[in-house]
């Protein structure tokens, strides 16, 4: 399987690219513990189909020092008992927000309060801004068909 487009060899892509990058980087730099931010990408890249940074986080989550057993359950951190209660908030958040178009509402008022006794605003901002960011890279790695199975940790930095 092959990519529709060379976004790795495109000038446009690569200054789109940066800037995402770039807002990575100030979620990375937040004070939203970094085993949350890698659980919360690869939940999201999981729901969306984005082979590519499932990939991607998964293997620099394992690099990070991520147990196994922990990366194997993302899936189903419901019906795991390897998470914590503001692991767990932050995931239903990051499902719920990249579900938004298949519920109703959105996200719900319970979820952002559970998420909200654990994280403070600063977190918060940085979980949300998190999401998004997760979706835009898993569109356009879905959109392209970015194939998956090749990165290397700390590939891109």
């Amino acid at each position: 399987m092959s990519a529709r487009l060379n976004v790795f060899g495109s000038p446009t892509a690569g200054k789109f690219l940066k800037h995402l990058v770039a807002a990575g980087q100030v979620a990375a730099d937040s004070p939203l513990p970094a085993a949350t931010q890698e659980l919360v990408k690869i939940r999201a890249s999981q729901i969306n189909g984005c082979g590519f940074c499932t990939d991607m986080h998964i293997k620099e989550a394992a690099a990070a020092g991520e147990t196994a057993a922990r990366l194997h359950l993302v899936a189903v951190w419901r019906e795991a008992t390897v998470f914590t209660e503001a692991e767990r908030a932050a995931l239903e958040l990051a499902e719920q927000g990249t579900r938004i178009a298949d519920a109703a509402g959105g996200v719900t008022d319970e979820a952002w309060e559970n998420a909200a006794k654990h994280y403070d605003e600063e977190q918060l901002i940085a979980l949300t801004s998190l999401i998004a960011l997760i979706n835009a890279f898993n569109r356009l790695n879905v959109i392209v068909r970015q194939p998956a199975g090749d990165y290397q940790p700390g590939q891109f930095g």
